[in-house]
């Protein structure tokens, strides 16, 4: 009886080990691509020469965003923060190369009413193009307001306009694991307004 539970014991600590080690991995590969997101600015086109995402950008990032994509708005989600370094640095920055700058507040934490969400959308459509949309880190406000964009402006469906709320972008889309679920729930609220009935 001995000899039968040791190898089943065994098979057990080594079936752990791997599974183990398989998770370390995912985490490790999860850790690194949230790095490598903030070292290049999370960076990324949403509509080539209309729209572009980022995380908070610095004067150089603006210009150098700019000279790239043509940039003429840049649109904060985090709201006017008046002697804040990071907002007057930015706004300086915009004004010297005649960027456009808009200030919309958005929380992570909480769910973008309908009424919110119709402002968000008409700022959007109304800002000179190409425009540039950024929150803190780039993936949670700014993933909620690419995905609105890309189903109320752009007429893209329902998938297509929901990947940019995605671990692509760093937004972690678990709500055990992130305080910015209630930006998954704002998108899953607005889903009917946006026309997709569906769902």
């Amino acid at each position: 009886m001995t000899k039968t539970k040791r190898p089943a014991r065994a098979g057990l600590w080594r079936w752990l080990r791997r599974g183990g080690l398989a998770l370390a991995a995912i985490l490790a590969l999860c850790i690194g691509h949230a790095v490598l997101l903030q070292l290049t600015g999370n960076l990324h086109t949403v509509v080539a020469g209309e729209l572009y995402r980022s995380a908070q950008p610095s004067g150089e990032d603006i210009a150098s965003q700019h000279q790239r994509f043509g940039i003429r708005t840049i649109l904060n989600l985090r709201g006017a923060s008046p002697g804040a370094p990071w907002y007057e640095g930015e706004r300086a920055a915009a004004q010297q190369l005649g960027i456009g700058h808009l200030d919309f507040a958005m929380s992570e934490s909480l769910v973008l009413s309908r009424a919110e969400a119709e402002q968000l959308v008409t700022l959007m459509r109304e800002a000179p193009k190409p425009l540039l949309i950024h929150c803190r880190a780039g993936s949670d406000r700014t993933g909620l307001a690419a995905s609105l964009y890309m189903a109320a402006i752009a007429g893209a469906d329902e998938e297509e306009a929901e990947a940019q709320l995605s671990f692509r972008f760093g937004h972690v889309p678990l709500p055990w694991l992130s305080r910015a679920w209630p930006m998954d729930e704002s998108f899953e609220q607005l889903e009917l307004w946006l026309g997709f009935t569906a769902s």
